[in-house]
């Protein structure tokens, strides 16, 4: 089965999603920390510390950070949790360049490194990480099932998934804000800052239909994770998914 942002591609439908995503992410890595801020208001900082402190309960030492872009969540983790070591992991070497960069200004890196991985056929042994995160990437994944599938298997028992990720407000009025805001806002400004034009159009598109809610609970649910739920920021422009692997 398909979920409705496997099914929106940044360019054409000739290539895999996997592909299109990792050619968008690499032409548009240097402007996008600035763009991102930009975009949301920096309120995402916001919503990072919030997965943080979900984490922060159990105090895992091995985490790996799927999706992990330029680095952002791996190293707000490493600055408040300070695990033994994060893996941050990602198809865009571009993201992963400006990151490994981030890191080393700031001396973490010893406690950060950065891999390029499939996020759904991770080469990880089973039962590797304490915690697996993701944040504003599920979306992008050609697979969503295969991908969630993939972090419960390199969970160790009783290991913990944290996903952020954005959402379509469902109450008046923010809901036809919101609308109003990712169909004009986002693609201007995002043609402000990069010149891909595509990867501006996908953003809005893939938020509008990626699972969420109950569903992307259930779905957590269905790969195996124990005491899926999600909690809402923002009158629900982002959605926290959290879930826990059998400790048996």
């Amino acid at each position: 089965m398909k979920y409705g942002s496997e099914k929106i591609l940044p360019y054409n439908d000739n290539e895999q999603k996997t592909v299109q995503v990792e050619r968008m992410f690499n032409s548009i890595a240097t402007a996008y920390d600035k763009l991102n801020r930009t975009l949301s208001l920096g309120i995402d900082l916001f919503w990072r510390k919030k997965g943080i402190r979900y984490l922060q309960t159990f105090s895992p030492k091995t985490i790996l950070d799927v999706a992990t872009g330029t680095g952002d969540l791996a190293i707000a983790m490493c600055e408040k949790l300070k695990p033994d070591h994060i893996t941050g992991a990602d198809i865009s070497e571009g993201m992963m360049e400006v990151g490994r960069k981030k890191v080393a200004k700031k001396g973490l890196s010893q406690q950060i490194t950065f891999e390029y991985q499939d996020c759904t056929r991770l080469t990880y042994t089973e039962n590797s990480f304490d915690a697996v995160t993701a944040a504003f990437g599920v979306r992008n994944f050609e697979d969503i099932a295969q991908g969630l599938s993939e972090m419960y298997r390199v969970l160790k028992p009783g290991g913990r998934v944290m996903i952020l990720e954005l959402s379509t407000p469902e109450s008046f009025p923010m809901k036809q804000l919101y609308t109003i805001y990712s169909k004009t806002v986002i693609p201007y400004i995002g043609q402000l800052f990069s010149k891909e034009k595509a990867a501006y159009q996908y953003l809005p598109a893939s938020i509008k239909v990626v699972v969420q809610g109950q569903q992307m609970v259930d779905l957590l649910t269905k790969q195996g994770f124990e005491n899926a739920r999600v909690k809402t920021f923002t009158f629900g422009i982002c959605s926290m998914y959290t879930g826990e692997k059998n400790n048996k």
